[in-house]
């Protein structure tokens, strides 16, 4: 029998004030093979203080491992564009990415100068595990079929054995959608050049998915960008030891573009 997460948990969410009413309204994305839950404390934070919240679960995400191979780097990247086309009504828009969800963050704000603010919690930008970057290097060979081929995932990166124990976590994934990651990525790296609003770049130094230095670097590259380096907590940011400090830092970045 197929893995099924608690669909309850991974669930897509709106918090906050209708859109038409907030000064700010920002979108969430969450990462590859996450869902929504892990950015909920982002939300729940933000909505107190009067911000329109969206959280949308990702195609292919949130609910069984199946569910992955029919959803990759286009349906995605077309998810988040129609709900931040949902967000019109709004003020001013921020977008927050975790992970995956950062680098989704990215290719929009490049492609919708609307868009006043943009904060990266550990985008992926270049993965630290052997297996990932020796995929990544020979993704393009002749003759590889990954048409058939999983991944197998033993947990998440959280620190807090506590909040680990709760996480809902998606036990495999198809490699090709693995591969559309990196695609993702490349489109990330070449959207830079046209990110023109202020950004929020947030790592962790213990994170064991992302290379952090890699995220940090980001802030040479990024116009009018600020970095905040984590000295607890793994990757799931949001969710982990040090997410007061992430919550506070966001929350003080959305505030300030919003006076």
């Amino acid at each position: 029998m197929s893995q099924r997460l608690d669909e309850v948990k991974t669930a897509p969410f709106t918090l906050g004030p209708p859109v038409g009413d907030a000064e700010v309204a920002v979108l969430l994305l969450h990462g590859f093979t996450g869902s929504p839950w892990e950015l909920r404390p982002v939300g729940e934070s933000l909505a107190a203080r009067g911000v329109h919240v969206l959280c949308p679960r990702l195609p292919g995400h949130g609910t069984t491992p199946e569910a992955m191979l029919f959803a990759g780097l286009t349906q995605w990247l077309d998810a988040a564009s129609a709900a931040l086309g949902s967000l019109s009504g709004a003020k001013k828009v921020v977008l927050i990415g975790l992970s995956m969800g950062g680098l989704l963050a990215m290719v929009l704000a490049a492609r919708n100068p609307r868009v006043r603010g943009l904060v990266l919690l550990a985008p992926a930008l270049k993965l630290k595990a052997f297996g990932p970057r020796l995929l990544r290097r020979i993704r393009h060979l002749p003759g590889l079929d990954v048409r058939e081929q999983w991944i197998e995932k033993k947990g998440t990166d959280i620190e807090s054995a506590e909040v680990k124990a709760g996480a809902p976590v998606l036990a495999r994934y198809p490699m090709a959608r693995a591969i559309e990651l990196f695609a993702l990525a490349d489109l990330a790296r070449k959207a830079e050049t046209r990110i023109t609003c202020p950004s929020l770049i947030i790592g962790a130094v213990n994170d064991h998915v992302v290379d952090t230095d890699a995220v940090m670097a980001l802030q040479q590259r990024l116009p009018f960008s600020r970095r905040v380096l984590l000295q607890r907590g793994f990757h799931i940011i949001p969710r982990d030891t040090d997410r007061a400090v992430a919550l506070t830092e966001i929350a003080h970045f959305v505030e300030g573009l919003s006076s």
